[in-house]
């Protein structure tokens, strides 16, 4: 659209508050950046402003506008700090032009139903605001770890060869240091053969758990919820002292009475503290699939002859195997990267990845542990994206969602 259209347009005050607000939000950062985030506030907020009025009044036509924004926040951002910022510049000029027009022209409202009163389309997009503050808050750590795992020198802040986007400055020896040094490698392997065995544990047990407890008729079920569901609920600090001392008599006793190795003694007790801390999320998984099954399902194949076990792997099974997943997922995410409780109940030999990322934080400041956080980082993405198609398809299965 090259042009305004005249039917459609909305008052200035609601234009400069949309476009005061973004101007401050982003303000707040580069003045914070700069020793003083109120001042960045401010100019943020007045420029945005100022530049909607000169687009409305006087300009009138959006693809000019939205040019100029972006050529002028990539260069600005030049200025500033080269070609990562120019890059950063120029995506932010664009939304900002965009976001001129978008609230001036009233293209909010084709998003949403015709009927909704002001306050109500305020809630709708002050809610999603809410929302994506809360997630670039919590991603932007994330953001800065990814790049800093290819740095060539052994620092944790950029690099001017990094700004420059000089190959020189980029390297994978940190990567290489993970896959051939012993110790994290011992870690490693140490972390695969933990979880794997918490999370099946973790699995059978919750998900025989969630079964009963889903029957009516089972006395004080809310109370056995509330017990088993604790371990997610209790500081883990106090969860991992009393395993301490809980597994430390059942160490003695393994070790003194059946005669275990102790090493293999030390698996087992961080194990089943993994797989303690495991249940819950399978619990609650796999109790919120049951929810919507139907129970005459069961009752069908009883009377067809089925014992409970092959009704149970026959017909039940599979229509809950998607919660049954998303928990076992959790469960295997949990004890994956724990360290609390690893680190009061395990010992040396039983070293796991977030234990040694945490001595090499305290102890040598190793790079590598950003090359770590990075594969950490991509294993949990997909794991996320499994639990979510696992998710569309329970909803699928039980009707709650169109296929």
């Amino acid at each position: 659209m090259a042009a305004l259209t005249p039917i459609s347009r909305k008052p200035f005050w609601l234009v400069a508050m949309i476009t005061g607000g973004f101007g401050a939000f982003f303000g707040l950062f580069l003045g914070t950046a700069n020793g003083s985030g109120p001042i960045g506030v401010v100019v943020g907020a007045t420029l945005m402003i100022a530049l909607a009025f000169v687009y409305i009044t006087i300009l009138k036509n959006e693809r000019i506008g939205r040019g100029i924004t972006f050529v002028a926040g990539g260069v600005l951002g030049f200025a500033a700090g080269g070609i990562p910022l120019a890059v950063i510049g120029g995506i932010l000029g664009a939304i900002a032009g965009w976001l001129i027009y978008w609230a001036y022209e009233g293209r909010y409202r084709s998003y949403i139903a015709p009927y909704l009163t002001w306050y109500q389309v305020l809630w709708y997009f002050g809610f999603r605001m809410i929302c994506a503050v809360i997630f670039i808050f919590l991603i932007t750590p994330i953001l800065v770890v990814l790049p800093l795992s290819f740095n060539a020198q052994n620092f944790f802040t950029f690099t001017p060869e990094m700004l420059r986007f000089d190959p020189a400055g980029y390297s994978l020896k940190h990567y290489q240091d993970f896959f051939t040094n012993n110790e994290w490698q011992r870690s490693f392997k140490n972390s695969l053969i933990i979880a794997p065995i918490a999370t099946v544990i973790s699995v059978t047990l919750g998900t025989l758990a969630a079964i009963g407890l889903s029957q009516s008729h089972v006395p004080g079920r809310r109370a056995i919820m509330a017990i088993m569901i604790s371990p997610m609920i209790v500081p883990l600090i106090i969860s991992a002292t009393g395993m301490f001392f809980f597994y430390s008599q059942i160490g003695n006793w393994m070790e003194g009475s059946l005669g275990l190795d102790k090493n293999l003694v030390g698996y087992i007790k961080v194990i089943l503290a993994h797989a303690v801390l495991g249940i819950p999320f399978v619990i609650i998984t796999v109790t919120a699939t049951l929810v919507g099954f139907d129970r005459s399902l069961t009752r069908a194949a009883a009377n067809m002859g089925a014992d409970p076990v092959t009704t149970f792997f026959r017909v039940q099974m599979p229509l809950i195997l998607p919660g049954v997943i998303s928990g076992g997922l959790f469960a295997f995410i949990t004890s994956f990267d724990e360290v609390v409780v690893v680190l009061f109940v395990g010992s040396a030999s039983q070293k796991t990845l977030p234990w040694q990322m945490f001595t090499g934080l305290r102890e040598q400041i190793s790079p590598t542990i950003l090359a770590v956080a990075t594969i950490l980082v991509v294993i949990s993405i997909a794991l996320l994206t499994t639990l979510e198609v696992l998710r569309r398809r329970s909803e699928r299965l039980r009707g709650m969602s169109p296929s």
